[in-house]
Parts: C-alpha cells; sequence; structure tokens
C-alpha cells in the first residue's frame, strides 16, 4: 500500500514550487502602491517616497533579460549597457499600470537625450494586442519585452532590487547595477527622484 503512494506523494512536492511562484505572481499583481520597496537585510535604504536605493558600491548586477518585443523583435538588455535604464512592469490590465502611463512617456521623451532608457516588461497579458493597443493609447513609444508567463520576472536574483508585482520599476545605472526600486505606481515626481541622482553621477 505505501508503494502506491510514493510516487502521487513525491509529484506533490515537485509541484509544489510551481504552485507556489503561480500563487506569488497572482497575489502580487496589480499594487496600488501602498507597500514600499524595503530591502529587508541587504543594504538599501527607503525612503519616506517608498523609493529603495543601493550606494554605487553596493549595487548588485542586474540579471540578463532577453527575449522578445511586444512588435516580435528580439530585445536585449545588454543593448543599453553605458545607459541608464528604467525597467517597469506592467500589464494592460492593471489600473494602477494606466495611472503611471502618461508618466512614463513624459519622463522618457524628457530624460532621453541624458542617457536614460526606458523598457518595459509587459506581464500576463495572454495576447499581444491587448499590450499593443495600451501601448498606442497612452503614447508610448520605447520598446517592452513580451513576458505573459512572468518568467523574466524569475531572473532577479533573490536579495536584489526585483520586479516582484504589477506594476514595480528597477532603474540600473549605467555600469548595468541595480540601482534604485519603486513598488506600486510612479508619477514624474518620483521616476526624477530616482533617476535624476544618477543621471549626475560620474
Amino acid at each position: 500500500m505505501s508503494h502506491g503512494r510514493a510516487p502521487r506523494r513525491r509529484f506533490t512536492l515537485l509541484a509544489a514550487p510551481a504552485v507556489a511562484v503561480a500563487l506569488a505572481l497572482t497575489l502580487s499583481a496589480c499594487d496600488s502602491g501602498n507597500k514600499t520597496g524595503g530591502g529587508g537585510d541587504t543594504n538599501f535604504v527607503t525612503g519616506n517616497s517608498g523609493i529603495s536605493t543601493a550606494d554605487k558600491g553596493e549595487r548588485a548586477d542586474a540579471p540578463k533579460l532577453d527575449g522578445e518585443s511586444l512588435d516580435g523583435k528580439a530585445l536585449d538588455l545588454a543593448d543599453y549597457k553605458g545607459k541608464i535604464v528604467v525597467l517597469n512592469a506592467w500589464g494592460s490590465w492593471c489600473a494602477p499600470c494606466r495611472l503611471e502611463a502618461k508618466y512614463f512617456t513624459k519622463v522618457a521623451k524628457a530624460t532621453a537625450d541624458q542617457g536614460v532608457q526606458f523598457v518595459g516588461v509587459n506581464t500576463r497579458d495572454a495576447e499581444r494586442a491587448q499590450a499593443i493597443s495600451f501601448e498606442k493609447d497612452f503614447g508610448v513609444t520605447y520598446p517592452s519585452f513580451y513576458d505573459p508567463t512572468g518568467k523574466l520576472l524569475l531572473r532577479f536574483p533573490k536579495g536584489t532590487f526585483k520586479l516582484q508585482s504589477i506594476p514595480s520599476t528597477v532603474v540600473i545605472d549605467r555600469d548595468g547595477k541595480l540601482a534604485a526600486r519603486f513598488v506600486g505606481p510612479l508619477d514624474d515626481t518620483n521616476l526624477h527622484k530616482m533617476l535624476d541622482p544618477l543621471i549626475a553621477e560620474k
């Protein structure tokens, strides 16, 4: 009798991590901005605005992110090395993402000639058409990864700034290091709070 149950018990244990990942993505989806991006046992500092930052010598490497853009073209984060990259996780189904979209478009245009590149990570949109329509509605011209299952979000190492909910944003410095994070929707004021110190860095 015990031999008959063993395979089922083993299958349940193996399946648990996948279920946990799916549950975590579901629970963390579409954040309204009430949480702050705390750093736990790291050397991150979270300000009153909820923006978490890391000093230049304490920053972790950004993960390798590559795949397809919403328009089906190859997209690789490594192509923007040497630039400050604003990486934003979003979905067309997410109301807070709609609130922040106009600010992202505005700041992306305002900082483009200062070496700043915005890149989206579109996730949990079952069809590209919905996400493409979102971009047209808000005048988004910068590229976005198409990541319907959230696999790119799982590439961020434990203990680093990560795109842990929808929406959330991380900023990568010119050296490819994770420099700042905010969990929830951002406006233009807080985007500049994240970007301006990095733009000023030499």
